[in-house]
């Protein structure tokens, strides 16, 4: 990899640092890489917001490569809306244009004395100059740097008001509605008064051997193309396997309190592409193209809605017009918010309003009763104003059940609401959540998939029935291992790319000679400094819990009667990590295993 840059924004001090060869070929890139080079900078007495508070932009070994879907970069650093690991990964063209500029990375630490944004030109680095950008959402940022700057291919990684207001689930947001959502990074670099960083290159992308990666990369995308799985995504987007989520019962409704909602059969990839769908939208050379674009009343293109996004904004709350949830899901995108918390703290105003713990009174007048789209809109404004009810939605779901006295009723883990895949319905997700180092996350082990079938025997998975119990733990380990190398090389897990073709590509990129084993392992090395990193900052075993409500069965739907025997899974869990069930801690025979030997004592 290349070198990535230093910029404390505080002293305007700019210097070239080159990651040390023993941490690329131990954790490869992405976010297993910022792990180990943030390691001594996270501390549990770091406040996220602080000037001290680092974040770290990095890509992959494989970003803008041309390879399978790997056009994408991570952000990484302390979460303020968790206070751990945060980490989160984009797609779109920034990333591979700052490797193109030279650079595989930025690490950003200080805080300017006034607005500004970063300028990237191949070697020209400056900083420039943002007070007029301050206010402005994210698309439009995006617009007022390209026409100031006038270089064609510009790319543009920026936040909105929410990062600003620092939001504690604030975004960061580049090209096509392409985001760093989750863990709040978007209010880590609002802090820092950094409103956006733009990036052109003109250089080539680094490829190790460029004659042995160029026919492994293509056969790889051919390959790709004519996977099902593709075809799929492609025509259907992202939701493109919603209705048999509402099926299974995994689908979420009326904030996971109900097994069935009348009309969540709209809520489909299927109905977006009958109905709105104008178009589809690509990540840098990717063959999938699983974004949309969509056409409403208004006659105007806009993103289309994401599986989050129309259950977030619509069984979620009790809603089913994909339309609503594509307007209120842009709303939250140009505001510069995560749709996941947002719909999510949203949801859970909308249970706490139903069971009486809050009323009018407290809403101001809104009546959030389910289907009530109008009062969702009102409740994100609200939060960006930071008035009445919204001063609270502001804070989080764990923290809006607090404040009222509910805390029980929060669907979350460790501060960082749920991702609309209920474990009722697909029990693997249970150990996900428990265990995701940035909280309650499906993108750290999309386990969901394999529930229905979707396992690799090469990675030493079996399949198990979507709601059996301890038996799949060790799988959804050995799952959250591959998943950590999908977010070290950066490689979207949208793509169904066969285990031995990523080594292939990573040897050929890289000049490595790695086994499938040895990747794995660098996974599973990854997921573990993750935890130890968090165990620095506070995390216990307690931790490692479910929310009430999600231990509870269904009474109806395709989910009904099932109880997560959840203890039991996480009993086995630990044992296959080879971590303590008292502590929740790797143990020392672990970690020297998998070459963490230099944390055995510590």
């Amino acid at each position: 990899m290349q070198p990535i840059l230093k910029i404390n924004l505080s002293t305007r001090e700019i210097e070239s640092f080159t990651i040390p060869a023993e941490f690329e070929r131990e954790y490869l890139g992405g976010a297993s890489l910022a792990a180990r080079l943030l390691w001594d900078s996270l501390t549990r007495q770091l406040e996220p917001l602080s000037a001290e508070s680092p974040l770290l932009i990095l890509n992959g070994p494989l970003s803008g490569t041309a390879g399978p879907t790997v056009g994408r970069f991570v952000v990484c650093g302390k979460s303020p809306l968790t206070r751990l690991w945060a980490e989160s990964n984009c797609g779109g063209f920034f990333g591979p244009e700052l490797r193109m500029a030279g650079w595989d990375g930025i690490w950003l630490t200080g805080k300017a004395d006034r607005p500004v944004y970063l300028s990237i030109q191949d070697s020209q680095i400056e900083i420039r100059e943002a007070a007029a950008l301050w206010g402005k959402d994210t698309y439009e940022v995006q617009e007022a740097i390209k026409q100031e700057n006038r270089i064609t291919g510009t790319r543009v990684l920026g936040i909105g008001v929410a990062g600003e207001a620092q939001i504690p689930y604030a975004l960061l947001l580049c090209d096509h509605g392409r985001v760093a959502g989750r863990t709040g990074l978007g209010a880590v670099m609002g802090s820092k008064n950094l409103k956006a960083i733009a990036v052109k290159g003109t250089g080539k992308v680094p490829v190790f051997d460029a004659a042995a990666y160029a026919p492994l990369r293509s056969a790889a995308n051919l390959a790709l193309k004519a996977d099902p799985m593709t075809s799929v995504m492609s025509s259907l987007g992202s939701a493109g396997a919603a209705d048999y989520f509402n099926y299974l019962g995994e689908q979420p409704k009326k904030y996971f309190s109900a097994g069935t909602l009348e009309g969540a059969d709209n809520i489909s990839g299927a109905s977006v592409a009958e109905t709105i769908l104008a178009g589809k939208s690509a990540c840098h050379a990717c063959v999938i193209a699983c974004g949309r674009v969509v056409k409403l009343e208004d006659g105007v293109k806009h993103k289309g809605p994401e599986y989050e996004t129309l259950v977030g904004f619509g069984p979620n709350l009790g809603l089913t017009d994909p339309k609503i949830a594509t307007r209120l899901g842009e709303l939250c995108d140009r505001y510069g918010v995560d749709v996941i918390s947002m719909s999510g703290t949203i949801g859970l105003a909308f249970k706490l309003y139903e069971l009486g713990v809050i009323g009018t009174a407290e809403t101001g007048g809104l009546e959030l009763t389910w289907g009530n789209a109008a009062a969702a809109e009102a409740c994100i404004h609200q939060t960006m104003q930071r008035a009445g009810l919204g001063e609270f939605l502001a804070r989080g779901a764990k923290a809006l059940a607090a404040h009222f006295g509910a805390p029980d009723e929060a669907i979350q883990v460790n501060g960082l609401e749920l991702a609309y895949h209920d474990p009722r319905g697909a029990s693997g997700m249970a150990v996900v959540y428990a265990t995701s180092p940035r909280g309650a996350c499906h993108n750290q082990s999309d386990y969901f998939l394999a529930d229905i079938g979707q396992v690799d025997a090469s990675l030493g998975l079996a399949f198990y029935d979507r709601q059996a119990g301890a038996e799949k733990a060790a799988n959804v380990a050995k799952h959250q291992d591959f998943r950590t190398v999908n977010n070290a090389l950066v490689l979207c897990m949208f793509a169904n790319v066969p285990p031995e073709t990523m080594v292939n590509l990573i040897n050929a990129a890289c000049g490595y000679d790695l086994t499938l084993e040895e990747l794995l392992r660098c996974g599973e090395r990854a997921w573990n400094l993750k935890r130890l990193i968090n165990l620095k900052l506070g995390l216990t075993r307690a931790n490692d819990s479910l929310p009430a409500p999600l231990l509870r069965p269904y009474a109806e739907g395709g989910a009904a009667g099932y109880v997560i025997p959840f203890e039991q899974m996480m009993a086995a869990y630990y044992t296959a990590r080879g971590w303590s069930a008292v502590t929740g801690a790797p143990s020392v025979q672990k970690l020297d295993e998998i070459g963490l030997s230099w944390l055995s004592n510590g």
